[in-house]
């Protein structure tokens, strides 16, 4: 699927089946409530402890090796992979799909969103009808704003043309490798590119191409050496 590469690579993550060939990146979240209706094997493989509330049980998944924290709360559907992390007092608000190795932060809120393989949405974060690529990392407060004021239907502008996307809700599309700064904003309908790094308590929105560097300076192209620590640094990204 050549036509993701500028922001996800699907190997090795179990949805592949979200993303049509020919169809644009966000047309995943367009399919989410029904491959959720069709894929979801609706199975919880780990103890839930004390002190987690979980919504349409029978709806939920969770993979074995997950650890989820008391004062967690659920809603199903939803497919939480294996190995994954749901921290102290996160809120999980339905229509989820989550790979593998992911980890959700304390006072965290995510929604018809889907996270591909080792991706964070760490501490305070809102992550609204967005999609995180592969060992993405959103830091502190990071906010994905997925309504426009006026409520009408989102647009992306790319190559100088806007593009209806067919979503009134749709938050971002962060790509494989990106760091997100504590505090920033992404706007409804960001498209940020592979391997990009974005300052903290920046205002983003639009289309970021890969490879980019976001800054109150605006966006430039990240320098090799950058791009080398950005990759090393997402690495240990489980242990946080």
């Amino acid at each position: 699927m050549q036509e993701f590469e500028p922001f996800l690579t699907l190997e090795g993550f179990a949805h592949q089946a979200l993303w049509q060939s020919g169809k644009p990146i966000w047309a995943a979240l367009l399919v989410l409530k029904e491959y959720l209706r069709q894929n979801n094997p609706c199975r919880i493989e780990i103890d839930i402890p004390s002190g987690v509330f979980l919504q349409n049980a029978s709806m939920i998944s969770i993979g074995e090796g997950s650890v989820i924290e008391p004062s967690v709360l659920i809603q199903g559907p939803c497919i939480i992979g294996k190995h994954c992390v749901i921290r102290h007092g996160a809120y999980i608000r339905g229509d989820v799909v989550m790979g593998d190795y992911c980890h959700i932060g304390h006072s965290t809120e995510v929604k018809g969103s889907i996270l591909l393989n080792h991706a964070a949405a760490t501490h305070f974060v809102y992550l609204g009808d967005s999609i995180l690529g592969n060992r993405t990392n959103l830091g502190a407060g990071v906010k994905c704003a997925n309504l426009r004021l006026d409520r009408e239907e989102v647009s992306i502008v790319i190559e100088g043309k806007r593009v209806l996307t067919g979503l009134r809700k749709f938050g971002a599309v962060v790509g494989d490798h990106v760091q997100i700064g504590c505090n920033s904003v992404l706007n409804p309908g960001t498209l940020i590119g592979r391997n990009s790094f974005s300052y903290a308590m920046m205002n983003i929105g639009g289309y970021v191409p890969p490879g980019s560097q976001i800054s109150e300076k605006g966006i430039h192209t990240l320098q090799k050496n950058m791009l080398e620590k950005l990759l090393c640094g997402l690495m240990p990204i489980e242990n946080k």
